[in-house]
């Protein structure tokens, strides 16, 4: 394996963004950048992300805190940007200390991130009753980005504080109740929700804290600093497949931006993508396997395709390069992580969708998608194992014709290759 410290890695700050519908492997290549930092940043989403991370044979799940936090010596910020449960946030914490990790005086919350609570978890999952569901996690995070924008949430700074939190937890309760007794459900009590709260604001108070000018300082000091996307570009609130998105702007300026520092304070964006298609929920898809193909790809469990916060089967297709163009001007990728290669060992063909027989470029209507009509070039399989695969050289001849028209179709470089979940099964090509 050549040295990870390539080129763009000595650039002091960069972003690592999905490129698809989130599930590209970015948990396993934020871990690997991670190691050279002082700083993880995580600004957008909430614990409806998923990030998995396999190290000396351990696995470890990660839903809103960075996973640099496996680097004892590594700051992890928590954004503005974000959306927190305190509840499963003290699960993750507490999962993660059982296996080993250390958080003191290195994980820090913005107080200006916004607090999910059950009735944002309540209206969430009724939502996804109608007669148009998004396929959403059911977690409260699009409840709780309304309020941001209806300026009605909760901050984490107003909730640790009691009086404040007393004064704005009974307005808000107090609408939001009249709201679930509209779709006949039953209403939260007041008292009950903030003693419980309370309570998580008590354990939680000593990890808040407005890092942003800290944040910012630093970089001008040349600390090294990564900011961790979450889910993906075409998941992303506005130029993603609208209403199939999630509640927040999932591009390098977006992390940005939740965390507190202009979009200049990001060198360098690398986009991670799968060596094909995958995507949990509803929503369109145009290069989604028929079942003829599904058939004979991989088996779910054998490829590694169920989503890590809902634990549901992903659905699966071949490259789609239109998408994938959008996906790179979005954040401005400058280089590229292609993950689970060795998934395509045992196929006789591949499929790469480069472009659309009636489009010539991703609709704005979610409805026009149906029309959609793939064009793809046809590559041949090479049919080998990739598993132990310990230098470039040794990879099979079309592995590498794959990755050569991958980088030729989006401009592109791959810079790093990726063939297993654990740490040691990646290749840094440049």
């Amino acid at each position: 394996m050549k040295n990870p410290l390539c080129n763009w890695m000595n650039m002091d700050t960069f972003a690592v963004v999905g490129m698809q519908w989130g599930d590209e492997g970015k948990g396993k290549i934020i871990d690997l950048l991670s190691k050279d930092r002082h700083i993880v940043v995580r600004s957008q989403g909430g614990h409806n992300a998923g990030h998995t991370v396999v190290v000396g044979g351990r696995e470890f799940h990660f839903h809103l805190i960075p996973s640099g936090i496996l680097y004892p010596e590594i700051q992890c910020y928590i954004g503005a940007g974000t959306v927190v449960d305190p509840k499963s946030l003290l699960m993750e914490i507490h999962q993660l200390q059982e296996q080993g990790i250390e958080f003191e005086n290195r994980l820090f919350i913005s107080p200006y991130a916004h607090v999910i609570f059950p009735y944002h978890q309540r209206l969430d999952q009724l939502q996804e009753k109608t007669d148009v569901p998004i396929g959403t996690t059911g977690r409260g995070i699009g409840p709780c980005y309304e309020d941001v924008a209806a300026r009605s949430g909760i901050r984490v700074g107003e909730w640790i504080d009691p009086e404040v939190f007393e004064k704005r937890l009974s307005m808000t309760l107090a609408e939001k109740n009249r709201l679930l007794q509209v779709y006949g459900e039953p209403t939260l009590d007041y008292d009950v929700l903030y003693k419980e709260y309370s309570e998580y604001a008590k354990r939680l108070q000593g990890f808040i804290f407005p890092f942003e000018e800290n944040l910012d300082r630093q970089i001008r000091q040349g600390k090294k600093v990564l900011f961790e996307g979450a889910q993906g570009a075409l998941l992303d609130v506005h130029f993603g497949t609208y209403p199939f998105v999630t509640s927040s702007p999932t591009s390098s300026a977006g992390l940005a931006v939740g965390a507190g520092v202009g979009p200049g304070s990001i060198g360098r964006t690398i986009g991670v993508m799968k060596a094909y298609t995958t995507r949990v929920g509803n929503g369109p898809f145009p290069t989604e396997f028929s079942p003829e193909d599904l058939k004979r790809f991989a088996p779910h469990k054998m490829a590694r395709e169920f989503g890590t916060t809902t634990g549901r089967k992903r659905r699966i297709g071949w490259l789609d390069i239109p998408l994938l163009k959008k996906a790179i001007r979005l954040s401005g990728v400058n280089s590229l992580a292609l993950t689970k290669i060795d998934i395509l060992d045992s196929l006789d063909f591949i499929k790469i969708c480069v472009g659309y027989e009636n489009f010539s470029r991703p609709p704005l209507f979610h409805g026009h998608w149906k029309g959609i009509k793939p064009q793809f070039e046809t590559l041949s399989g090479w049919k080998e194992s990739t598993k132990k695969i310990k230098k470039v050289e040794e990879f099979p001849k079309n592995v590498r014709i794959f990755v050569n028209r991958i980088e030729s179709f989006l401009e592109c470089p791959v810079e790093i290759l990726s063939f297993g979940p654990e740490r040691e099964k990646t290749l840094f090509l440049k």
